[in-house]
């Protein structure tokens, strides 16, 4: 595959993180070709057909096309969902699921290309139950976690383990009765509040760590960004204004966990997310196989824009 193709960036209109990544790839000269797949079949075509080479043809918007077999790497950010409004429910579905397993499956089949990350490895790496086991294989220490829908269960554990934290196993946004996007918060949760309500789905209980602060460690391919975060918060991401940052060291081996930890799901890029404990334990919280990172560059000096485009660019480190 010849170096000159493009980068295929694959994301909503509005991806503040992408604008700042496309901006530096072009400042290189490196072509991009951005879309959302949420825009297909409106604004967006797909022609494509399956040689003894792999996938060939083209992907066009309304400005740019991309040669299919010439992809040098796929940035998968967060494109919008597909959506049929102009269809009845029944043939919306149908048109939902060709899209998805249609396009879809060209945008990860493309021949040569390195993707940050595969979306498929990107769906693996989204479950949490299966995050905290990797975690565990990769080396790291994890909160004591228990996930059930079972109301006794749940309380044995608050009573062994606690303080004990509630948290969500995803986080859709939904909205509140004032018509107002939200989502459940993290918070410390009692024996006392456990009912039966516990028996309508899996819930996530964990061990809450006492901490001394939070960090935040990105990894973009060979490079890691460890950013020390303090807050007095039990979730720093509700107010980023009392937020400081630090970059800091990660302490010994930690590095060889994190890329343990990725390879284990065949990612290249990882959002990391450490509770650092009293005694200087850092515990594994989560990673975020596609999570925001941009906004700490400005804050500490790192330099992750310039990784990530070297690294869509596939420029030797």
């Amino acid at each position: 595959m010849s170096n000159s193709g493009p980068v295929l960036v694959v994301t909503m209109i509005d991806d503040p993180t992408a604008d700042l990544v496309i901006r530096e790839l072009h400042g290189r000269g490196v072509p991009v070709v951005r879309l959302d797949s949420g825009d297909f079949p409106a604004t967006l075509s797909v022609v494509a057909t399956i040689t003894p080479h792999g996938i060939e043809g083209t992907l066009s918007t309304p400005t740019r096309t991309a040669d299919l077999s010439r992809v040098r790497s796929l940035y998968y950010r967060r494109p919008s969902g597909f959506s049929f409004p102009h269809l009845a429910d029944h043939d919306a579905r149908f048109a939902l699921t060709q899209a998805r397993y249609g396009l879809g499956g060209v945008l990860a089949s493309l021949p040569g290309c390195l993707y940050v990350n595969h979306p498929h490895r990107i769906g693996d790496a989204e479950f949490k139950p299966s995050g905290l086991a990797a975690a565990v294989a990769a080396g790291f220490r994890i909160p004591p976690s228990l996930i059930t829908s079972d109301p006794d269960s749940a309380r044995a554990f608050i009573k062994d383990h606690g303080p004990v934290i509630y948290k969500p196993l995803s986080t859709p946004l939904y909205r509140n009765d004032a018509g107002v996007s939200c989502t459940v918060e993290v918070r410390e949760v009692t024996t006392e509040e456990i009912d039966a309500r516990v028996t309508g789905t899996a819930h996530l209980f964990q061990q809450r760590v006492d901490k001394v602060a939070d960090a935040r460690v990105t990894v973009i391919g060979d490079h890691v960004y460890t950013v020390r975060i303090d807050s007095g918060l039990l979730d720093w991401r509700t107010d980023y204004e009392r937020l400081t940052y630090t970059p800091v060291q990660p302490p010994p081996g930690l590095t060889s966990a994190l890329h343990r930890y990725l390879a284990h799901f065949g990612l290249v890029f990882g959002a990391f997310d450490f509770a650092i404990g009293h005694d200087g334990t850092w515990w594994f919280l989560e990673c975020n196989p596609s999570g925001q990172w941009a906004w700490l560059e400005p804050e500490t000096g790192l330099p992750m824009v310039a990784a990530m485009a070297d690294l869509l660019e596939r420029k030797p480190t």
